[in-house]
Formats: structure tokens, sequence, C-alpha cells
């Protein structure tokens, strides 16, 4: 080959990569933009509601205080979060709310809210006015607003007035007229208004606890009705509980049924194709699937999620034993053939020690795995922790609490993967 035969090889090599360095990202960028355009993405950033967004952030970090009042009966209800289990006792309230004839509400920086006589209510909102409603059945939210152009941040109808702004919300309607003020932290956690111990400092809770009323403050805390600590630990459990009794239960059972599928220990082809095909079956149908036939079958429960999770893993570990099987050392298993040892024997020393470090790896990572999709299997099924926050999602619950539960979660995932870690170490290490 000549020189220039070289130099042309060499130029049609480089011309082939270039292409390849070139077209492949075009390529890849042209599916992506086609996927934002299919996906409809433009649309999806038109509709974006920022203010919707900074409501729901403001949601997970901070609770809010309602100041409601009912317009039919003239009644003033001071609660945390808008919950009973959250109200303030009958005569009391924060020291930003003035309580009597005429209440007012103090939101800070000059934003004040006035309840006054005959559903009369005033806002005074400093560098725009004051917002005036009397709402009635007849009227609607009859409110007046300072002359000029209406503010983005006022929402006004006939039978409605949604005001947000940065002391607050303020809404009107016919029936009821409510103030939400928020703050940072998640207020009523440990203990709700109704106990003694509610507002006490932690110097102050470690002397109570010295003193004898270590109990009282853990039931305090314990059966705390707004934040409902014991309920969301029972849930946890049952989530755990079902990522293990699936896991386990799969491989208890694909273990014995991995023999029949394996090459070299299943001599009938035809027992071999059965059990191949039923692995397939099994987790060729996805656990959430599994979950809505089985809930179908036998209701909404624990028990239900645990069956889907062992269904489709019995698949999965079957066919990853019957293919850890072909491949363990046959020399092994002939050096206890020659003792004289049975079939039983052989696979107990023979066979299971190599598969061993398979069968621990694989099973510990599912059941890490597991967990997480026990979360979403139990909001299915209706157990565990994926039941409450399922349930806080749907209900539009204060989403502190949905942070919470979200939290949590991520915090049982954590455990099970340094436990999951550490007994992987110790069995197949020793």
């Amino acid at each position: 080959m000549t020189t220039a035969d070289l130099y042309a090889a060499t130029d049609r090599h480089f011309s082939r990569t270039r292409l390849w360095l070139i077209g492949l990202p075009a390529l890849l960028l042209a599916y992506l933009v086609y996927i934002f355009f299919a996906f409809e993405g433009p649309d999806l950033i038109r509709t974006a509601d920022g203010d919707n967004a900074r409501i729901l952030l403001a949601d997970t970090v901070s609770h809010k205080v309602h100041v409601s009042r009912d317009n039919r009966d003239g009644s003033i209800e001071v609660a945390i979060e808008g919950e009973r289990k959250g109200r303030y006792p009958e005569g009391t309230s924060p020291e930003w709310v003035s309580l009597g004839d005429v209440t007012r509400i103090d939101l800070g920086d000059g934003h004040i809210v006035t309840f006054g006589a005959d559903n009369a209510t005033f806002y005074e909102v400093p560098g725009y006015g004051t917002i005036a409603a009397q709402p009635s059945r007849s009227a609607g939210a009859n409110v007046t607003l300072p002359a000029g152009p209406v503010p983005d941040w006022i929402s006004a109808s006939r039978n409605r007035l949604v005001a947000d702004t940065e002391a607050g919300r303020f809404i009107v309607t016919r029936n009821r007229t409510e103030v939400f003020r928020y703050f940072a932290g998640w207020e009523l956690f440990f203990f709700t208004l109704q106990s003694p111990y509610h507002g006490m400092s932690p110097a102050a809770l470690v002397a109570a606890a010295f003193n004898g009323e270590a109990g009282a403050i853990w039931n305090d805390f314990w059966t705390n009705d707004m934040w409902r600590h014991g309920e969301v630990a029972w849930a946890l459990f049952e989530t755990i509980l079902m990522a293990f009794l699936g896991t386990m239960g799969a491989a208890m059972i694909a273990l014995p049924l991995s023999f029949a599928a394996a090459r070299g220990f299943s001599p009938l082809m035809a027992v071999r194709f059965v059990s191949r095909r039923l692995f397939d079956f099994l987790r060729g149908v996805d656990g959430l699937i599994w979950t809505i036939v089985l809930s179908r079958a036998f209701g909404p429960g624990p028990l239900t999620g645990t069956l889907a999770i062992l269904l489709t893993d019995t698949g999965t570990f079957g066919k990853m034993f019957s293919e850890a099987l072909e491949n363990v050392d046959r020399k092994q298993i002939e050096g206890i053939r020659s003792t004289g040892a049975g079939a039983m024997m052989r696979a107990r020393f023979g066979v299971i020690p190599q598969l061993l470090p398979v069968l621990v790896a694989q099973v510990l990572y599912y059941l890490e795995s597991n967990t997480r999709s026990a979360t979403v299997i139990g909001a299915i099924t209706g157990g565990g922790i994926g039941l409450l926050l399922t349930q806080a999602i749907i209900t539009q619950k204060d989403w502190e609490e949905v942070t919470y539960y979200i939290l949590l979660v991520i915090l049982m995932v954590f455990a099970m993967d340094s436990l999951s870690g550490w007994l992987r170490r110790r069995l197949i290490k020793g």
C-alpha cells in the first residue's frame, strides 16, 4: 500500500469518526426536541403557576393559623391549619388576634384585618388602601375595593374574594370570612394545644421528665392528635413488613423451583421449559398490576401488597437463581458425590455454598428496593405509610404533613440500605 493510499484510508477513518461524533449528538438533540413538543412542553410552561408553587413550598416548611368567622351566626374560631384538633379553646387566641365585639387581627407590617358588627370586614393593606366586605345571602361577598385597577393579587367576584399578600391570605364568601397567617416550622408537632406540655421549653421538659412525668410527656407526644406519631410509626412498620415478607417469601419459593429450571439439575427439558415460562409470567407482570388484580380478588390490605411483591420477586429470583445454578463449579459437586452423598446432601454442601453469595446479595438488594416499592403498593392496597401519604396528597391536607411522610420514607430507605449492606458483609465475608 502506497503512502497516498494510507493517507486516504486515514482520512476516511477520521471522516467516519467525525460523522459519529457529530451525528449521534445531533440525533439525540433532535429526539429530545421532538419529545419536548410531543409531550406538550410549551403548554406545560405556559400553564405553570408560580404562585401555586410558592404556596406549596411555603406549606411544606411552615404552618398557617386560620382565624375564621361564620357569617351565619357570627362565631369566631382560631385554629392551627384550620383543624378542630388544633383549635384554640374558646375565648383564647394568639397575641396578634384580639377577640371581642370587634375582632382585630394584626398580620404585621401594617396589615390589619377587622371583623366588625353585621359581618362587616375590613382589610387595611399598606400602600393600597382598605378592602371592605359585608357578606350576606342576598348580596354575596359584597366587596368594595379602593378606586383604580384591581391588582393581580386580588381575585374578586360576586360571591368570593381572595386577597394574597406577603402578610397572609384573606378570603370572603357569603358564609365565611377567613384569614390565614403563615409561620415557619411545624407547630403542634410535639404537643397539641390541649397538652399541659405545649409551649414548654426543652429545659423545662427535661426537668419535668426527671420529676416523674416522663411517661406522661411521652404519651402526649405519641398520641398527638394532629401528627399521629403512633399511627405513622405503625404504618412504617407495616411498609417494612410488607417488603420483608414479600421478598423473603419469594426467595424461599424461588430457590427450590430454580433447580427445576436449571440445566444440569433438571434432566427433563419439558420441566425446564415450564419452570422458565412460569418465572417469565410472574416477573413479566409488574408488581402494581399484581396489586390491582389481588386487591380485586382479596380486598385491600397489607397482605395483598405482600402477595404482589412475592409473586413478582418469585419470577425474578427464579430466573437469577437458575442462571447462577447453571454456572456453579461441577467439580465441587462431584467431590461430594464421591463420598456417597445423596442429592439433598450434594445440594446442601456442593451447591448452596457457591450460590449463597449471589442469593444473599440479590435478596438483600431487592429487600431494600421493595421497601420503596411497598410505599407505592401500600397507596393502592390501603396499607403502610403509602396510604397516609396518598390521603394527605389527595385531600390537599397540610403539605408539611406530606413532607413529614416523605422524609420518613427516605430515612426508612437509608436505614434499610445500611442494614442490608451490613448483613451482606457479615453473611458473605463471614
